[in-house]
């Protein structure tokens, strides 16, 4: 899993840092969440593609939504015929459908449009599923955790071998929890060679939000976190009045989330030419790793030892 930041800006785009978009790729399918103008241009530059079957929208406010037209286009000039979806906070569905048809045109290819509802699952894969949790913004707002199933547990064969389990089938059926019969009719259960579940990973992304609860739920345990830190600790008034959080908020949810990494995104541009003081604030606090997030820069999200 990979995490590529295309902007990681605030409301206002500067030369350094573009409005808020982040493509994250699994096993081959890229997932775009949020969409701010010029996203398309962070796709090519950064070489992500755009080959998203996905996006998620924490809300509509224009530095988060505003590519999302010029995407779709793109995407119909590329002749694609694969469904699109797009998932967006309650009440909201049609105003990003007339967003997307807002040349007048729509695109030759399916666009489905889905309200995602906090506490629910907006999406359900094999292996993982996103889910929408609530936030504290100045609109209709939403976060997304992608939570993975757990694995399976480690098979040991070396045990396995000892108690006569030929190589070969009755591995795989023991490691997928069936019983298996030896020729001398000995059973073996899959808990006698196979380990407790393993938990996959977790990235949980805010948008735009005042520090809640609910965030904390959703991030608990995460491997990244990725918490917009709008402005440092000496305008944490600033941040309550327009919907925001500071470096040093996120950090302090980021702990009594467990998260394990912390990105720190959706920069002001006050911070145009200088953000470290808004990591150096998380890093004292945060138990974990914090930094702050740059346009193009990608991060692997390893699997939990």
């Amino acid at each position: 899993m990979q995490v590529t930041f295309l902007g990681t800006g605030g409301a206002v785009p500067t030369t350094r840092r573009n409005t808020s978009g982040l493509l994250l790729r699994r096993d081959g399918e890229r997932l775009l969440f949020d969409c701010g103008e010029g996203t398309q241009r962070q796709m090519m530059r950064f070489g992500t593609g755009f080959t998203v079957s996905h996006v998620f929208l924490t809300h509509l406010h224009g530095d988060h939504v505003l590519g999302l037209p010029g995407l779709c286009q793109t995407l119909d000039f590329n002749d694609r015929e694969e469904p699109l979806a797009i998932h967006t906070p309650p009440g909201t569905r049609s105003t990003v459908e007339n967003l997307v048809g807002v040349t007048g045109a729509r695109p030759g290819y399916p666009v489905r449009v889905n309200e995602a509802s906090p506490g629910g699952v907006v999406l359900r894969e094999d292996e993982y599923e996103i889910r929408a949790f609530a936030t504290d913004h100045r609109t209709q707002s939403v976060g997304y955790a992608l939570v993975e199933d757990d694995r399976k547990g480690r098979f040991d064969r070396e045990h396995a071998e000892e108690l006569g389990v030929p190589e070969g089938p009755k591995f795989s059926r023991l490691h997928e929890g069936e019983t298996v019969e030896l020729e001398d009719g000995t059973v073996v259960e899959p808990e006698q060679v196979v380990g407790p579940p393993r938990p996959g990973r977790k990235v949980v992304y805010t948008g735009d939000t005042r520090p809640t609860g609910t965030t904390v739920e959703a991030a608990t345990d995460a491997d990244l976190l990725i918490h917009e830190a709008t402005f440092t600790d000496d305008r944490a008034e600033r941040a309550a009045q327009t919907g925001h959080s500071t470096s040093i908020q996120a950090a302090e949810l980021a702990n009594r989330a467990g998260a394990k990494r912390l990105a720190l995104t959706h920069i002001s541009s006050r911070y145009a030419g200088d953000a470290s003081e808004l990591e150096r604030e998380a890093r004292e606090v945060a138990d974990g790793e914090a930094f702050v997030a740059e346009d193009g820069q990608s991060i692997d999200v390893p699997y939990p030892e």
